[in-house]
């Protein structure tokens, strides 16, 4: 037997338990199943398998106790479920990750979606996972290498960063995902489709990742049929997935999409426990819920690794101020927000420089690199503030030095925004400061003449 092999029957082996807590349904409606016979036994948060009479077999979740009955959020439709049906108290979710997941796609439960043998490691963890310590995590590390231009520049990303992309649907949300995926360094990557459509799945693995890109990546997914335990569960698979190679040493980058079907995802469950949508729609405990996911991203304690979170964010009307998108803001080190009406006109990615932070600066630039980031975003906020005025013709050069400064750089600004050259750090700056250069933003000897 091949060490792979051993390696996975005694972690099977491991897995037995000599005896089995079993339960009978005793009730069903709205969604609910509830059990005798568990209660004493059972804990919040504990998976179970139903067995139906019908011959269906499904899991599912304990959601609340009483001293009579277990209620239990199924992760599929209850057809076929009668009362008397056997249920098996399964106990917490745990997960144990091993180097050959990496290059596979797996399911909210760490189950192989490919079909093929699944290998597990020898340490389980929890999904539940808490973040480092607090006052133990190193700062955020040095800077990374994107190959896009805006975020070698004015937007950088740094090792242990968490960076929201906050869009609406069609603006290219997904593209910029599966960019960072391809070029963004990185020991490990790990993806978590979050209610994707089906049909995407397939398409993101083999033409977007292919096979170089599979082969440092793990892919989480649920789509977007399956049960609201299961799409919460996906985000936090794959941060335990990701937290199992931070541990090792290494550097990981967490691709989440997004973060709103997975705060929906809680909605349903909260309220289906019993608790109040009162914010908008959404429960109370949805911000603690984003936030704890969101904190255990990001550096590591010495001597483990990082975890550099990216985050998409969906953005209904583009309003910034709806919950999740603000919940997000206040937790992340950095937003990147995507315009349609920059999409609409045809610069990809479609980023609003102006509206967009990294919290990483001024740490994550020399002295000369921030000048130079300074100049550009007051030039594109100058141009942004007048925009309407100047495609008016409304405008008459020489009555502002700057907005002349920023209408003659924002063409080759916008375009820079937009590059899709393969550039590296340095030749990003060295393309911005000639764009400002000839913008005449900056004096001969280098000085800005518009700090």
């Amino acid at each position: 037997m091949t060490t792979l092999g051993l390696d996975g029957l005694l972690q099977d082996i491991r897995d037995i338990h000599a005896a089995k807590t079993f339960g009978t349904i005793i009730h069903v409606g709205a969604g609910l199943v509830h059990v005798g016979g568990i209660e004493k036994r059972a804990q919040v948060g504990d998976q179970v398998s139903l067995f139906a009479s019908s011959g269906a077999r499904m899991g599912g979740e304990v959601l609340s106790l009483s001293r009579n009955e277990t209620i239990i959020l199924p992760d599929a439709q209850l057809n076929g479920v009668s009362i008397g049906d056997e249920v098996l108290l399964d106990g917490p979710l745990r997960l144990a990750p091993c180097d050959h997941w990496i290059g596979r796609i797996i399911d909210a439960s760490g189950r192989p979606m490919d079909g093929r043998y699944l290998p597990t490691g020898g340490g389980a963890r929890s999904v539940q996972g808490n973040a480092p310590n607090p006052a133990r995590r190193r700062a955020l590390g040095t800077r990374l290498e994107t190959s896009m231009s805006i975020f070698n520049t004015l937007l950088p990303v740094v090792r242990g960063q968490r960076l929201g992309l906050f869009s609406g649907s069609g603006v290219g949300k997904s593209s910029l995902l599966a960019h960072f995926a391809g070029h963004m360094q990185a020991d490990v990557i790990v993806i978590a489709l979050v209610g994707e459509r089906g049909r995407e799945l397939r398409n993101f693995v083999e033409k977007v990742l292919g096979p170089k890109g599979m082969a440092r990546t793990v892919v989480i997914a649920a789509t977007s049929d399956q049960s609201p335990l299961l799409r919460r569960r996906c985000a936090l698979t794959a941060m335990t997935v990701a937290e199992h190679f931070r541990d090792q040493g290494k550097h990981v980058l967490l691709l989440a999409d997004s973060i709103t079907r997975f705060a929906e995802a809680h909605r349903e469950i909260a309220v289906a426990s019993g608790e109040a949508a009162s914010l908008r729609g959404f429960p109370a405990s949805t911000a603690h819920t984003i936030m704890s996911l969101c904190e255990r991203a990001g550096p590591g304690l010495e001597g483990s690794g990082d975890i550099t979170a990216i985050f998409s964010v969906l953005v209904a009307g583009s309003d910034m101020e709806e919950p999740i998108a603000d919940m997000m803001r206040g937790v992340l080190d950095g937003h990147v927000v995507l315009d349609r009406a920059i999409a609409e006109r045809g610069r990809y990615p479609a980023i609003d420089a102006v509206r967009s932070v990294s919290r990483s600066l001024p740490d994550a630039a020399s002295e000369k690199e921030n000048q130079l980031i300074s100049t550009a975003r007051r030039l594109l906020g100058s141009y942004d503030e007048s925009a309407l005025m100047i495609r008016a013709g409304l405008y008459s050069a020489g009555s502002d030095p700057v907005l002349d400064i920023a209408v003659k750089a924002y063409p080759e600004l916008d375009r820079f925004i937009g590059a899709h050259e393969r550039l590296d750090v340095y030749n990003s700056f060295q393309r911005l400061e000639l764009i400002l250069r000839k913008a005449g933003a900056l004096e001969p000897s280098g000085p800005i003449t518009l700090a």
